[in-house]
């Protein structure tokens, strides 16, 4: 199995066709991420891939607690891997709301933010990691809609965008859920800008 080094981290990244390999946009989540997490939290990580963010949050910040979940089989094996407590489910349907262990300080999600028409589908559960629907923002619509669930109060929530997938309709539908929004770190990358938004309860 091929192996990446980041932040004193090695990940073990799983077959290219089968499992979203951390690039740019994972290191870029993964920077943000260690700058927001501390001692005590309790951290849920939605659609791991690989593990890889999860993985260099458990390597470096001490004290933390990670929780993780995938809905492709292969990725969550390779988060498995890496050693990353995975829950192979959609979003967040394998947790129960309102539960302890269902409540977190800081949640993390890389969603697929590609807007992709139904030619641009890639075979198999690889697609998962990249079709953002015809908006590019169908699956993060998804996880706006229950993330307020599962934050405890003054929780955090981090999520990587694309210029492509319009910063200024994310952080409209985030102020409307009630968070206080930022734009954390940003990455210029070949046609795109990659964002890390953080939103904080109010």
């Amino acid at each position: 199995m091929v192996e990446i080094e980041y932040k004193n981290t090695r990940v073990k990244l799983g077959a290219s066709d089968l499992v979203y390999e951390p690039a740019e946009d994972s290191f870029l989540l993964a920077d943000a991420a260690l700058e927001e997490a501390e001692p005590g939290m309790r951290i849920l990580e939605i659609g791991a891939g690989s593990g890889f963010v999860s993985a260099v949050l458990k390597a470096n910040v001490k004290g933390i607690r990670v929780l993780a979940t995938e809905i492709n089989p292969h990725a969550a094996r390779c988060a498995k891997a890496n050693e990353v407590e995975v829950i192979r489910t959609d979003l967040f349907r394998g947790l129960k709301p309102g539960s302890q262990k269902a409540s977190f300080d800081l949640i993390l999600f890389n969603p697929p933010y590609l807007p992709t028409s139904e030619e641009e589908k890639v075979p198999g559960w690889l697609n998962y990691a990249f079709d953002g629907g015809t908006s590019g923002r169908e699956t993060l619509d998804r996880f706006f809609d229950a993330v307020r669930n599962y934050l405890k109060p003054g929780g955090k929530i981090l999520v990587l965008i694309s210029s492509i997938t319009g910063l200024e309709a994310v952080k409209e539908r985030m102020i409307k859920m009630g968070l206080e929004v930022d734009v954390v770190l940003r990455k210029k990358v070949s046609f795109e800008e990659l964002m890390v938004v953080r939103g904080k309860l109010l």
